[in-house]
């Protein structure tokens, strides 16, 4: 849509320039021949009723009339200057349009090599073989064979490139970065669980430990309190809780004597 309101565009400023060139030649021209006859005498002069602070001027025709002339003049000198500055937007713009159907023909042709379209090694072949893709494709109808031919050249020196990034190798190697990218953040969320698992446990371990040292504290309140309260109730405990059980009395033991018989008298 923007091409075509710049093509449009494009169009209405030749046709205006060329309206414009056109009129400006020939009513000078004309203003310039009837000027001059009227010097000579075989025209009549321009007649104009003009009055300048209520008098009447006088062969006011005359000097409006030569006045117009010598603009016309003037402006007819501009004329080849504005010609070759007009011819020479024609060149660069036909160039412009040349280097456009140059580009689109070449961006079809290296998407064809990309694609494995073409095979032919050597450089006339595959040349030939490009402008024959060229000129049956549907888009490309109207174009010049000169295009055509100088989109193939430059399609079979590119022709590495398209080989190297083929549509085949991008595929291969966006799989390749999609494996690997997933592989990533399965790493991550690994990475993830890990930490979680790893907090739960330490959270863990420092309450287990809070718990045995409440417990020991505990323990070690309730063996004062009873060393505190043993002695009141059994005054005969005087062994502290914490020290050494008192040694068993040892049981008699019985006597292993034998005693002998008497020897016969």
């Amino acid at each position: 849509m923007v091409s075509q309101l710049r093509d449009a565009g494009l169009a209405l400023h030749y046709i205006l320039q060329r309206l414009a060139f056109i009129t400006v030649g020939v009513v000078g021209l004309a203003l310039l021949i009837w000027t001059g006859a009227a010097l000579a005498g075989l025209a009549p002069w321009l007649e104009i009723d003009l009055s300048l602070g209520g008098q009447p001027v006088e062969n006011a025709g005359l000097w409006v009339q030569c006045t117009l002339a010598g603009i016309a003049l003037v402006l007819m000198s501009f004329l080849p200057n504005a010609a070759h500055v007009m011819a020479l937007e024609r060149s660069h713009r036909s160039f412009q349009i040349g280097m456009r159907d140059i580009a689109r023909a070449y961006t079809m042709s290296h998407r064809a090599d990309r694609e494995g379209a073409f095979k032919l090694q050597s450089e006339f072949d595959s040349v030939r073989e490009r402008i024959a893709y060229l000129r049956d494709h549907p888009d490309l109808a109207e174009l010049e064979p000169s295009v055509l031919e100088v989109a193939a050249q430059m399609s079979h020196v590119s022709r590495d490139l398209a080989r190297t990034y083929s549509d085949r190798n991008v595929e291969r190697a966006k799989d390749f970065l999609i494996a690997r990218q997933q592989e990533v953040e399965d790493f991550n969320q690994r990475i993830e669980k890990a930490k979680a698992a790893a907090v739960e446990i330490r959270r863990w371990h420092d309450r287990l430990e809070m718990d045995e040292s409440i417990a020991q504290a505990q323990l070690a309140r309730l063996v004062d309190e009873l060393e505190d309260i043993l002695p009141e109730i059994l005054p005969e405990a005087t062994v502290s809780l914490d020290g050494p059980a008192p040694e068993e009395i040892e049981a008699p033991q019985p006597d292993r004597v034998v005693t002998l018989p008497r020897a016969a008298e």
